[in-house]
């Protein structure tokens, strides 16, 4: 419940923050100009984004012979999480461990799996993860990322424009020096505060999927193994299998790092991830 109230005071935030700096550096014809760009370019990538993914790591669907016992696992949570239909199950050709979920909606997502975790994990780890997948799914997150994602998107534009637009338009007299110096740090703060903003939402949406798992499992130790493994096996692989565009998609990666640079991640870290499950002990 915690991070369901923590998402959407993010979003409010994240809308008061666009209303706010959107008419004070664009004027409200611009900032709305700019956020139904955003929205719409943002739709797209929505609306077809498991097609772009599961074609840009050369997705397949998963034989239904070969893994008919993940069909099953798949199955029964799908069921047991209520959702209106199991997702589409895919299998990636990589070799590091590594677990996403995509689609619009319950009724039209796709789960997909590397090569390397089917490899490294055992069924109720892999089934742990599954779950967290299903997580995002049930919560919709596509749908929330894309709204943040839009938001973010209008502010920066808006703040890059009023930024360059003062550095290159502004007048030479004390005013005028006065105004450039506080369009350029409200641009400044409004890009970094819509990033931060986006990236938090992110984090929390990960929380509530691990808490998802959790339940769904009966405890939180499967997915916690199956975290840890998640870390130790992407350690072991040579890096740069997965885009750093499409990294806040997967399970993974979780650094083991906190404090101010974890301001700056997709996903919360390990550790924290870790301390998270204990409550579901």
């Amino acid at each position: 419940m915690y991070n369901v109230f923590k998402s959407g005071l993010l979003m409010v935030a994240m809308f008061l923050i666009f209303i706010f700096f959107g008419a004070m550096l664009g004027g409200r014809g611009g900032a709305t100009l700019f956020f139904v760009i955003a929205l719409v370019i943002n739709l797209v990538s929505y609306l077809f984004s498991h097609k772009i993914v599961i074609a840009m790591y050369r997705g397949v669907p998963a034989d239904p012979q070969r893994y008919r016992r993940l069909y099953e696992i798949l199955d029964d949570l799908s069921a047991r999480a209520g959702l209106p239909k199991p997702p589409a199950l895919y299998i990636i050709p990589m070799e590091v461990p590594n677990a996403f979920a995509t689609g619009r909606s319950p009724s039209n997502a796709v789960v997909a799996v590397t090569e390397g975790i089917l490899a490294r994990m055992n069924e109720q780890e892999l089934a742990a993860v599954i779950a967290h997948e299903l997580g995002h799914i049930k919560h919709w997150d596509m749908l929330v990322q894309t709204i943040v994602a839009a938001m973010a998107s209008a502010i920066m534009w808006l703040a890059n424009m009023a930024k360059w637009g003062a550095i290159f338009g502004g007048r030479d007299d004390d005013e005028g020096g006065g105004n450039l110096i506080v369009t350029i740090l409200v641009s400044v703060v409004a890009s970094i505060a819509a990033m931060l903003i986006q990236l938090a939402v992110s984090r929390s949406r990960e929380y509530m999927a691990d808490d998802f798992s959790a339940k769904l499992m009966g405890s939180g130790q499967p997915l916690s193994n199956a975290l840890m493994r998640l870390h130790e096996g992407a350690l072991q692989v040579a890096p740069g299998e997965i885009a750093p565009a499409t990294s806040h998609m997967f399970i993974s990666p979780s650094s083991l790092g906190r404090g101010f640079l974890g301001l700056f991640s997709t996903h919360p870290s390990l550790e924290a991830r870790l301390e998270n499950l204990k409550k579901f002990a």
